[in-house]
Formats: structure tokens, sequence, C-alpha cells
């Protein structure tokens, strides 16, 4: 080997390598994934060049192209050797003494900055190889070019200076010695490195063998074709991807060019781990640029709503240097995001159309994360409103239907989607709001679930219709084409007008402190009264949970005001009327017990202790 020369670091170089060393990466087991990142460059470099001219040309042309890292746990050496493109003596120096960047002063400016606020900047070029320095005292790298001129050896302790020497006998390639720190020994060890190339490195196109074996035995299959894609490799993918042993529900296999280079591989598991009770999950999908992964479980890449999608993304496109913290802020990956969104829902509905039976099983199982959707992000209301599913009075029991199948069966003169909600089917049909909606062939849509509300009133409309809710207090069915004798027959049953105001007036002064008002009821066919919603807005589902939510909180959880509609074509009513006068106070007691049974069929809650004792009170005088 011939005399070394020494050779000082260019300035930029010197500040750069503190910031690498000293703060810019949150994390040591990075620079495993930067030095093989750099390797796998090196390798398809040579790839191109070997393509592109006569063996005869290339240097070690039948070497294959690979990564080895080769552990020394005495010496507490790590080296990690590729054969790729390789570079000269001057090469060297260029690329591992100065920054080949332009502007590199603001370059470094901005690096400082990156580093205060504790980001992890990933695969700039320069600051890859650098950050071998936060885990090694000394790192020599001997690298031989494809071209086949002499060997050099690249010597450094990080500081002030390095020494390039000629290192004859190489093969092609770079050869990266690493003289690991005191409290850095683990990195010599297998099972540490073996489980940092996993979690970062498992896709590169390129064996990496570590003490002989290959480690990345998965491939990056969103970067193949899917024609050339078995249904067992999609499964062991997806079983490696999400740590799962099961089969997906679904998967989508996309990729595009523009409006940007996307690939990805999304799966559906089959079960929803966070409403089994096991807490909120985390997102399942990985970003990687160019098959290095940038941010694990990324909440960046997709909706929160869409976390329990498992999988990668993979965009050619993204900036290298790019950080976790930038990815939220970033306008690229905000088109992607969009782009991705959008394709998924796409998909869903494709799905939906081509097996509605195995949709719907995707529904019961991962709906709430749509209706989540629809409730807290307006850009994707239009697409995730064709996906969701509901029991209605037209529907199969257990059989939820679309809103587009709704708005076919809807007659041409209906102008609004009408929905109640209640504890389950059989609670809401035997209710006093769907009788109306029964007796005109109206269908209404049920919401059995405590989000359904905010979901239909966030969507607000659905192809120009609007939604309302059967508990509005402004509600009107009125059927202009009822029969002269539906009218008779009706105000031969009910209390003349005379009467009905004297009820009404009285009912508003016995309930005073629990109603806001109190009317005659359009809607009532058979029930004797129920509550109403004055706030269009509000329904009763939605104040009860906000109400549970103010209680959580410590604040008072109580329910504002109601309006009751009597029914004064029903027999309790009528003989509620008649009562006043010959026993107001046991009238009194009736008026309470209809207002609380009314309150709990709207599914609100009452004193049960009161309404208990005044029921026994109630059966005691029947029974006297």
């Amino acid at each position: 080997m011939s005399k070394a020369t020494t050779h000082e670091f260019q300035a930029e170089t010197k500040k750069l390598l503190d910031i690498v060393i000293n703060s810019l990466y949150t994390e040591r087991n990075v620079f495993i994934r930067e030095l093989i990142s750099n390797g796998a460059d090196a390798l398809e470099k040579y790839r191109h060049e070997s393509l592109t001219r006569d063996q005869e040309d290339l240097f070690d042309s039948h070497v294959p192209l690979e990564i080895s890292i080769d552990l020394d746990e005495e010496n507490k050496e790590l080296t990690i050797t590729d054969t790729g493109i390789g570079m000269t003596g001057e090469e060297l120096v260029a690329n591992l003494g100065t920054i080949a960047h332009s502007g590199s002063n603001s370059f470094l400016a901005d690096l400082a900055e990156a580093a205060r606020k504790d980001v992890s900047l990933i695969g700039q070029f320069g600051v890859g190889f650098y950050s071998a320095f936060m885990a090694g005292s000394k790192v020599r790298v001997q690298s031989r070019s494809w071209d086949g001129t002499e060997g050099h050896e690249w010597v450094s302790d990080g500081t002030g200076s390095f020494e390039i020497s000629e290192c004859p006998g190489l093969h092609r390639g770079t050869k990266i010695i690493i003289s690991l720190k005191e409290g850095c020994e683990d990195y010599a060890k297998k099972w540490k490195v073996e489980s940092i190339i996993k979690q970062y490195s498992s896709f590169v196109p390129f064996p990496i063998k570590l003490e002989g074996d290959t480690v990345n035995t998965v491939q990056a299959l969103w970067a193949r074709n899917k024609s050339e894609i078995s249904d067992d490799e999609y499964l062991e993918f997806y079983k490696f991807i999400a740590n799962a042993a099961d089969d997906p529900l679904y998967r989508l296999h996309f990729s595009t060019d523009a409006p940007l280079s996307i690939n990805s591989l999304l799966f559906v598991p089959k079960e929803n781990f966070e409403i089994m009770g096991f807490g909120r999950v985390s997102p399942g999908v990985n970003l990687y640029c160019q098959r290095i992964l940038i941010d694990q479980h990324s909440e960046s890449i997709l909706p929160e709503w869409l976390r329990f999608l498992k999988g990668v993304v993979d965009s050619e496109d993204l900036p290298l240097n790019i950080s976790r913290q930038a990815l939220q802020d970033n306008a690229l990956v905000a088109k992607i995001r969009r782009v991705l969104t959008k394709r998924f829902l796409k998909f869903l509905a494709e799905e939906a159309k081509k097996d509605e039976e195995a949709y719907l099983k995707f529904w019961e199982t991962f709906g709430i994360y749509l209706k989540e959707g629809v409730a807290s992000d307006f850009e994707y209301r239009t697409e995730l409103g064709k996906l969701l599913r509901f029991e209605s009075s037209k529907s199969k029991e257990s059989t939820p239907v679309g809103l587009d199948e709704y708005l076919l069966r809807m007659s041409p003169d209906q102008e609004e989607i009408y929905y109640i909600n209640g504890s389950s089917r059989a609670a809401i049909e035997a209710g006093p709001y769907v009788e109306m909606f029964r007796k005109k062939d109206i269908e209404i849509i049920y919401t059995t679930e405590p989000i359904d509300d905010f979901v239909l009133s966030h969507l607000a409309e659905y192809e120009g219709k609007k939604f309302v809710s059967a508990d509005r207090a402004d509600l009107s069915l009125e059927d202009k084409s009822e029969s002269k004798e539906e009218e008779q027959e009706k105000s031969a049953q009910q209390l003349d007008d005379k009467k009905s105001e004297e009820l009404i007036s009285w009912l508003k002064k016995t309930l005073n402190e629990k109603v806001a008002d109190v009317s005659i009821s359009s809607r009532l066919v058979e029930s004797p009264a129920m509550i109403v919603n004055p706030d269009g807005y509000m329904t009763s589902s939605m104040e009860r949970v906000m109400a549970v939510g103010r209680m959580e909180k410590g604040l008072t959880g109580e329910i504002s005001k109601k309006n009751l509609e009597i029914n004064t074509a029903n027999t309790l009513i009528c003989r509620l009327a008649e009562l006043i006068d010959s026993d107001e106070m046991f009238a009194a007691e009736v008026a309470l017990q209809i207002y609380d049974n009314a309150m709990i069929q709207a599914g609100l809650s009452v004193d049960p202790q009161e309404m208990v004792e005044r029921n026994y009170r109630i059966l005691q005088k029947a029974v006297d």
C-alpha cells in the first residue's frame, strides 16, 4: 500500500459532520439503513452501466450484485460491502470530503435548524454516509471503480481530516469498515443488525447477506406487474407486512405515473381490533421512497380514518431528504394522500357493486371508520356517502342498504331522506316516529349507532336530497291527497278544537318545568304522544351522546327541554282531557307518565326512581 496522503475536510463538511454526529439523527439505527441505501444506489448505477456497455469494458463483470454485512464482535467492527459501481481515488475525495450540493451554506443552515427540531433527515447526498460516525469512532472506506483502475482506501475519525491511500487487490465495489464507539457494541451483533435490516431495508432490490445468510427474502411486490404476481405471493407479503396470520378481506395493488409516481399495495384485514376492545389502532401503512423505508406506520400518507389499512406506499417523487415532521406539511405528500384516498374509496365502491354481500361483511367490520371519515373530513364526503349502509323500513332484517337504493325507491315528489335513531330496529319500529311513515309508505332509514346522526347531519345531503330526522319539531308529512272520508273518520275520533286547546293549555302549565312546548301532532297514528326536537339540527341521539360526553368531563349532562306532540285521536289522550275535570291531581300524574314514556321512546333519560313511584301510584289508583 502506498503512502497515505492527508486531506482536510471542507469547512462545510466539518459543520455537516458535527450536525450529523451530535444532533441530526434521533435514532442511531438509521446509519445501517443509510449505508445499505447508498450500497443499493451503487449497485443500481453499475447495473445501468452493464446494460449500456460491453462486458469486456466492465471490471469484475462476473461478480454478483449484492450487499454483504460482516460482524466482528471481538474487535467491535461492522463491515458493509457492495459490489456496485465503486469509486476512484479522486471520487473518494470528491464524494466523501466535500458537500456536492449547490448552495451548501444554505443547505447547512436548513440542516442545523432541522437538527434543533430533533428531526431525522433521510438520504440527502453525503449525509447518509456521514451517519456512520454516529456509531463509529473510525471509518475506513475501501473502493474500486467499475473501470478497473486501482482501488483506494479512505480513512477518517470524523474530526478534521481524512487520509487517502492506494489499496491494491480489491474487487469492484465499496467496503465500509466501521470501528464501533463505546456503547455501540450491539451493532456488531447479528440479532441487532438483522432487526434493523428487516425494519428498514427488507425491500432493497438486491440481496442483503448478513454473515452469509440472505436477510431480505420478501420481494417488493408493489414494484412488480400485477399480472406476474400469484395470490400466494400476495398472501405471503400481507402476512409479512401486517404481521398477520389470516387472509386479508380486500387488496388493492395500485400504480400510477400521473400526476405523481406512486406504487402502492394496500390490504384490508379481516379483523378490527379497535372494536374488539384493544384500543385505538396505529396507522398500518408504511411509506417508502425507492424501496427504502421513510416513515413506518405513517400518519401522513393516509387520513386517520383509514388507519385500519395495512400495506406500503412507494413514491419516487418524494425528496430523499424529507423528514418525518416535514411529511405532515409537504404539499407533495398531501397530493399523494389525496390520490390514494380517492383511489381506495373508488375501489370500495367497485367492490360493493361487484359483490354487495362481501362488501356488507367489510361494512360490518370497518364501517365505523368510514362514518368517522364523513363526520371529520369534508373533502371525501361525496365518495363516502356512496359507501354508507343502513337498515331501513324497507330493507330486510339485518341487511343494510345503500343510499342509492333508497333513492331508487323514493316517490318522485319526495324531496328529503328521512331517518330516525334507536337502540335497535325492533325498538324503532315499536316507537311512535315511524307510524305516519308506515301509513304513507315512505321509507325511513334506521340509525342504531351513536355516531350515525352526526354522520348524516355532517353529510347534510345526498344527490341533492337533504337528510331530515323524524324527531324534528318542524317535520311535516301532511298529505294533500287525503280523502274526505279519511278526514271525516279522523275528526270523528279526536277531540274537538275547543277541548284540544284546553288540553294543550293545561299540559303546558302542568309540564312547564319539563317541556318547551306542547302541540297537536300531525304525524302520530296510534301512539298517544312523542318527544320532538325544537332544534332542527340536533337530534335526540346527538344530544344524548353529547350529554354523556359532558358528564364524563364532570360537566352538567342535562338534556335541553323538548317539545311534546300529542295525538288527539288517541283514546288515552281523549280520556285525559275528561279526567282533568273530575280528578285533576290524578290527571297530572298521568300526564307526567305520558311525558316520561315519550322520553324513553325517544331514547332520552328520565328519573327512574320518580317514574317508578309515580307508576305505582297510578297502578294503585287503577286497582282501587
